[in-house]
């Protein structure tokens, strides 16, 4: 697939059922197999197998708090996340940009827009993540970009192979909060 040109004006909207298999192609595309590694978020060393499959994305498409956003270049898909409401605060996740276009400043633009989605829609005060704390480098980014490493790490879910299948077993999840304001 041609890659759209990184100065293409992004557009957002609200992800629907017809884009779940793009959306499942996108998200595996950055993180897992040989074409993840054409941009820096590939986890391909820590896991294997899939990020995500159709189900489960549909799943999320049809629970009534969460948001998934696509942004389209052109009128192609390019980067998507979720955001979810859980109360006082939003919860970010599914977040994939096109190996390709990786560097570009996609990534940042959808993470200020699922923030400013929060913020407005919701009324929320503050985005939460979690974020594999082997990962230094995309926990550097999450940083530079306001968010806390809170220290608080939680389990790796080993026994879910939905997640993909780790190849090594001192995997971990570390808490990042940011206030929105």
């Amino acid at each position: 697939m041609d890659s759209p040109s990184r100065t293409a004006r992004p557009t957002f909207r609200a992800a629907t059922v017809a884009d779940v298999p793009a959306l499942v192609l996108l998200v595996d595309s950055a993180y897992r197999g040989e074409s993840s590694r054409a941009g820096w978020t590939t986890e391909a060393n820590l896991l294997s197998g899939q990020r995500t499959n159709t189900e489960s994305v549909t799943a999320e498409l049809e629970k009534p708090e969460n948001h998934m956003i696509v942004m389209e270049a052109g009128d192609e898909i390019v980067a998507c996340c979720q955001v979810e409401h859980r109360g006082g605060y939003a919860y970010f996740g599914m977040f994939a940009v096109r190996p390709t276009l990786q560097g570009g400043g996609f990534g940042k633009t959808v993470l200020a827009e699922a923030e400013r989605f929060a913020r407005d829609a919701w009324g929320v005060g503050e985005m939460r993540m979690t974020v594999i704390s082997a990962r230094e480098e995309l926990l550097a980014w999450y940083v530079r970009r306001g968010y806390t490493r809170t220290g608080e790490m939680i389990p790796f879910p080993y026994d879910d192979e939905s997640v993909g299948v780790p190849t090594r077993d001192d995997l971990e999840m570390e808490l990042l909060v940011k206030k929105l304001g």
